[in-house]
């Protein structure tokens, strides 16, 4: 790893090795889903909160602009393609090294389908994006996933085989979701030798659930988070920043459950008297 891209890691992941990264790419696929229509809020909200970068597509970065403070990474999505109307949830290669500079983003991120009918091709465009970014000194994500049968797979074995052929690939680091039984999060990552951060996926039923899954997988071996509906994506209700802020305690600060659980009482609690 060259000092660029050195430099530009050290942007995401803080001193302790670790990252909060808020997954803001969603509208390219869902539309204005709660949460994320406003994108200069959402950008706001995630510096507010202790995130360390956001991952989001170009259009979301244009129009966050007003709300991106110093010190928030950018990771630029560079796949997709397809969208909710067609529901063929295929990636396609959406950019090039030369864009990743020209947003100005901390880091590329692309989706690889291991053991999806299209792996081969999935495989050559996170190839090509990585060969070109990596000459630019620039870190590229890969969100590894797993396919058998032609489904999605969260058995471990298989996740293993996606993380590890993604390090080969060249990622610097990877997002990867949580197994089927989340504490063998360490049979995930046992053959990988970069960061890995654990993928949010759906939203979790209780915020017990969502900080039990995200402190089960840091004593697991986790580099951090990279979630989206999990925390803009809660209740109106919610305490959104309260859910970053105990998200980035579970991650940077070593907090088990019920501290998480106690700082979201506490700042309702000022909430009150206030």
């Amino acid at each position: 790893m060259n000092e660029g891209m050195t430099l530009r890691q050290k942007r995401i992941f803080a001193a302790d090795g670790k990252a909060v990264v808020v997954a803001a790419d969603h509208g390219a696929i869902a539309g204005p889903l709660p949460g994320i229509e406003s994108p200069e809020s959402l950008a706001a909200l995630s510096a507010r909160g202790g995130a360390d970068a956001v991952l989001a597509h170009q259009g979301f970065v244009r129009a966050a602009l007003g709300g991106w403070e110093r010190g928030l990474g950018l990771i630029l999505r560079m796949s997709g393609g397809f969208t909710t109307l067609g529901g063929r949830f295929e990636e396609e290669l959406l950019g090039d090294a030369e864009d990743v500079v020209f947003w100005g983003a901390d880091a590329a991120a692309i989706t690889v389908k291991f053991g999806h009918a299209r792996e081969g091709a999935f495989i050559r465009n996170a190839a090509n994006l990585i060969s070109g970014c990596t000459r630019r000194g620039i870190p590229t994500m890969i969100e590894a996933m797993a396919f058998k049968d032609g489904a999605q797979s969260l058995d471990p074995e298989a996740l293993a085989v996606a993380v590890r052929s993604a390090e080969e690939l060249g990622a610097t680091f990877i997002k990867a979701p949580l197994p089927e039984h989340p504490r063998e999060f360490s049979r995930v990552i046992r053959g990988s030798h970069v960061p890995v951060l654990i993928l949010g996926g759906e939203k979790l039923d209780s915020l017990e659930a969502l900080f039990g899954a995200i402190a089960g997988a840091m004593e697991d071996g986790a580099a951090g988070v990279a979630m989206g509906r999990n925390i803009w994506g809660q209740t109106p209700q919610a305490d959104t920043v309260g859910v970053l802020e105990a998200t980035v305690g579970l991650v940077h600060k070593g907090w088990g459950v019920d501290a998480a659980l106690a700082h979201l009482r506490a700042r309702l609690n000022q909430e009150l008297r206030t």
